[in-house]
């Protein structure tokens, strides 16, 4: 009972205070007034933004079904709340208990051995501010509007290599700071891990090469190692 009052107060708070508005929403269809100033390309970014969104949060809702410890680290019990929080809240990735971090830092946060947060939040605001980044902090776009196809790219590589520290950064006593796939050996792998993380990489290089055609420019490509990349800048 307590965990329901807690989300729909965030949600009312949503709804009602002026400062604190739904965010990263999907852009409205139709032909309305939402379409006034549109491209096809405009609406191009609108999906493809939207769709990272909803694979983030069902990463969310997964990694917690995983990792039921990380819901214990915080006065939010129920992993509805978080999706609210990050997504439907407007915030300025300013999380107090990520030291201030977001972006590719809040995902090496995660795997830090003396962080004592929530993981599984860390881990997708950390992916979330990310891939925002990599469209500007937009959520939806109007003419004239454009975004870095390298941006989009060097995001797209930086998830993989987030992807390489879930599966094999391990705490002090050899155990995977969160579980995604088999928890050991005899277990059977959970490939929907991979297969989400496959979609959310193929959206970010799907609109790299779209991008990158429109503005006829050549990204850079670089291949790295996964057990010693580093992230690329934003």
């Amino acid at each position: 009972m307590k965990q329901i009052i807690i989300l729909c107060a965030l949600l009312m708070q949503c709804a009602c205070n002026d400062k604190i508005v739904r965010e990263n929403k999907p852009a409205d269809e139709g032909t309305g007034v939402s379409q006034l100033g549109k491209s096809d390309i405009d609406n191009v970014l609108d999906i493809h933004i939207q769709q990272s969104q909803d694979l983030l949060r069902e990463l969310m809702l997964k990694l917690y079904k995983r990792n039921p410890r990380e819901l214990k680290k915080s006065d939010l019990k129920l992993p509805e709340e978080h999706l609210v929080r990050l997504f439907d809240l407007e915030h300025t990735w300013d999380f107090p208990e990520l030291e201030g971090k977001y972006d590719i830092e809040l995902i090496s946060l995660t795997f830090k051995k003396d962080f004592q947060g929530d993981r599984v939040f860390a881990f997708v605001a950390g992916l979330m501010s990310m891939i925002m980044k990599s469209y500007n902090y937009q959520s939806e776009f109007y003419m004239f509007d454009t975004v870095d196809a390298q941006k989009l790219y060097n995001c797209a590589r930086n998830i993989e290599i987030a992807v390489w520290k879930l599966s094999h950064n391990l705490d002090e006593n050899g155990e995977p700071f969160l579980y995604s796939n088999a928890l050991s050996d005899t277990e059977v792998v959970n490939i929907s891990f991979e297969r989400l993380f496959g979609k959310l990489i193929g959206t970010q290089d799907n609109i790299t090469a779209i991008m990158a055609g429109k503005n006829n420019r050549t990204v850079k490509t670089v291949i790295q190692k996964l057990a010693t990349a580093v992230f690329f800048p934003i």
